[in-house]
């Protein structure tokens, strides 16, 4: 994207008198287009936040019987949310005790 620098209004690309070129739709600025633009910008992903608390949500929580599908394990924590409206069960979620892997029951 290329800005106007006279009224800082965003530039379209105008071919009306048969040449490309940078146009603004607002003043009389243009701008030919002499060679190929190109402009490449590398965005910075957001770190994803732990929604369920981190791991000071686990510290306290108790353990039960339950299959981990990543190590088969049959021991993991638990802990259970209401995230969805009153007259709906509560969420379970688990953690593996062996490879901390998480999943959740409705």
């Amino acid at each position: 994207m290329l800005f106007c620098p006279t009224c800082a209004n965003i530039l379209v690309i105008s071919s009306n008198s048969g040449l490309n070129k940078w146009a603004c739709n607002t003043c009389p600025y243009e701008f030919p287009i002499t060679k190929q633009m190109t402009s490449r910008t590398h965005l910075k992903r957001k770190e994803v936040d732990d929604v369920l608390g981190g791991a000071q949500a686990w510290e306290h929580a108790d353990s039960t019987q339950a299959s981990c599908t990543k190590c088969d394990n049959d021991k993991a924590y638990f802990y259970q949310l209401q995230i969805r409206s009153a007259d709906e069960p509560m969420t379970t979620f688990y953690r593996c005790t062996a490879c901390t892997h998480q999943w959740r029951e409705n």
